[in-house]
C-alpha cells in the first residue's frame, strides 16, 4: 500500500511545488516594480524641488535689480516656486513608502545635479569657449559621475520590502541591533554637542555630523509614517495606532532641530561646502540607520552590496566636484574696522559704546561735563613750569614735561 501510494502522492505534490516556484518570480518582479516607482518619485521630487528653489531665487534677484517695491511674497514667480516646492517634497515623501530607505536617500544627488545644470543654462555672462570649459569642466564631470552613481544605486539597490504595519515597526523599534545603534548614536551626538556648545568647536564636520545624526532618525520616521499611511489607504487602517503618532512627533522634532543646525552652519561656512560634506555624511548615516532599523541589506548578495557601495562612492565624488567649482561669496568688509586697529581694545567685548549715551546733556566731547567720570577716562594734563633764568649765556627751557605714573 505504501509503495503504491507514494507515486500518487508525488504526482499530487508536483503541481503544488510548481505553483510555489511560480509565485516567487512574481513577488520579485513586484518588488522591483516598487523600487522603480519609489526611485522615480524621489528623482521627480528632487528635480521639482531644485527647480522651485531656483525659481524663488530668480524672483528675489529680479526684485532686487528692479525698481519694483513689492515684497517677494506678492509676486507670482515666488508663489509658483513655493507650490512646486510643496509638490516636490510630497513626491520625495511618498517615495519612502515604496522603496527601501537605503535606496531613496542617496538619490538626493539629483537635486545637486539639477541645480548645477540650471545654473549653467541660465548664465547671463558670455564666456569664451576656452574659459567656459575651464570654468565648468569640473561641473560637467561631476554631473556625469552623479548620473552614473545614481544608475548603479537604482540598479543594485536593496530589494527588501515589508508592509509598514504598526506591529512590524514596533518589532523593529525594540530589536537589539537598533537599540545598540541608538545607544551609540546618542553617545556620539552628546559628545559632539558638548564640544560644539561648551568648547566652541565650530568645525563644519562637527555641525554637519549633528545634522546627519538627526537626519538619520528623520528619514527612519518618515518611512514609517509614509508606509503606514500607504497601508491605511490600501485598506488596513494603521493611523489609530500609538506608534504612528510617536513616529510623527519624532519626525517633526528631528526635522526642526536639523534645520536649526543647518542654519547655524550656513552662517559660518560656504553653501558649497555644506552641500558636499552634508550630502556625504547624511547619506552615510541614513544608510546605516536603514540597514539597522529596516534590515535593508538582509539576504542581499555580496556583489549587489559592493556595486551599491560603488554607486554611492561615485555619487559622492560627483557631488564633490559639482560643489567644488561654485563661486564663494565675498563677505562685506567695512573700510575701517575700529576693533581691528592695533593697540586698541575691543570695545564690543568690553561693553563700551562707540558713541556716548545721552546723559541729560546735548553736548559731546569737549563740551560735556566730565566731572563725574572715572579717573581713568580723564585727559592727561601737561604741567607748565615757570621759566627760570640762569646765569648769562645759559638759556633755560620755557617749559618741561613731567612723566606721570598711573596713580597721578
Amino acid at each position: 500500500m505504501e509503495g503504491g501510494n507514494s507515486p500518487s502522492l508525488q504526482l499530487q505534490q508536483l503541481p503544488l511545488a510548481t505553483a510555489a516556484v511560480s509565485v516567487q518570480p512574481h513577488t520579485d518582479s513586484f518588488s522591483y516594480k516598487e523600487n522603480l516607482i519609489g526611485a522615480l518619485l524621489a528623482i521627480f521630487g528632487h528635480l521639482v524641488s531644485s527647480i522651485a528653489l531656483n525659481l524663488q531665487k530668480y524672483s528675489h534677484i529680479r526684485l532686487a535689480g528692479s525698481k519694483d517695491s513689492r515684497a517677494y511674497f506678492r509676486t507670482k514667480t515666488w508663489w509658483s516656486g513655493l507650490l512646486l516646492l510643496v509638490l516636490g517634497e510630497l513626491g520625495v515623501f511618498s517615495s519612502y513608502a515604496f522603496a527601501p530607505l537605503s535606496l531613496i536617500v542617496p538619490l538626493s544627488a539629483v537635486s545637486v545635479v539639477a541645480s548645477a545644470i540650471i545654473g549653467i543654462i541660465f548664465i547671463k555672462e558670455k564666456w569664451k569657449p576656452k574659459e567656459f570649459l575651464r570654468r565648468y569642466v569640473l561641473s560637467f564631470v561631476g554631473c556625469g559621475l552623479a548620473v552614473v552613481g545614481t544608475y548603479l544605486l537604482v540598479t543594485f539597490g536593496p530589494n527588501s520590502h515589508e508592509k509598514m504595519t504598526a506591529e512590524n515597526i514596533t518589532r523593529h523599534l525594540v530589536s537589539w541591533p537598533f537599540l545598540l545603534y541608538m545607544l551609540v548614536e546618542i553617545i556620539v551626538f552628546c559628545l559632539l554637542l558638548y564640544f560644539y556648545k561648551e568648547r566652541n568647536a565650530n568645525y563644519i564636520v562637527i555641525i554637519l555630523l549633528l545634522v546627519a545624526l538627526l537626519g538619520s532618525m528623520t528619514v527612519v520616521t518618515v518611512k514609517a509614517v509614509a508606509g503606514m499611511m500607504l497601508v491605511s489607504i490600501q485598506g488596513s487602517l494603521q493611523l489609530d495606532s500609538p506608534i504612528f503618532y510617536i513616529m510623527l512627533v519624532c519626525m517633526i522634532a528631528t526635522a526642526i532641530y536639523q534645520a536649526t543646525f543647518l542654519a547655524q552652519a550656513s552662517q559660518l561656512y560656504d553653501s558649497a561646502q555644506i552641500s558636499s560634506i552634508g550630502y556625504i555624511l547624511s547619506t552615510t548615516a541614513a544608510i546605516s540607520a536603514g540597514a539597522t532599523f529596516y534590515l535593508d541589506f538582509m539576504g542581499e548578495d555580496v556583489l549587489h552590496i559592493c556595486m551599491f557601495a560603488l554607486g554611492c562612492l561615485i555619487a559622492f565624488l560627483g557631488v564633490f566636484l559639482i560643489t567644488r567649482n561654485r563661486k564663494k561669496p565675498v563677505p562685506f568688509e567695512p573700510y575701517i574696522s575700529m576693533d581691528a586697529m592695533p593697540g586698541m581694545q575691543n570695545m564690543h567685548d568690553k561693553g563700551i559704546a562707540v558713541q556716548p549715551d545721552l546723559k541729560a546733556s546735548f553736548s559731546y566731547g569737549a563740551l560735556e561735563n566730565n566731572d563725574s567720570m572715572p579717573e581713568i577716562y580723564t585727559p592727561a594734563t601737561l604741567p607748565i613750569v615757570q621759566e627760570q633764568h640762569g646765569p648769562k649765556g645759559v638759556s633755560a627751557p620755557p617749559y618741561r614735561v613731567l612723566e606721570h605714573s598711573k596713580k597721578e
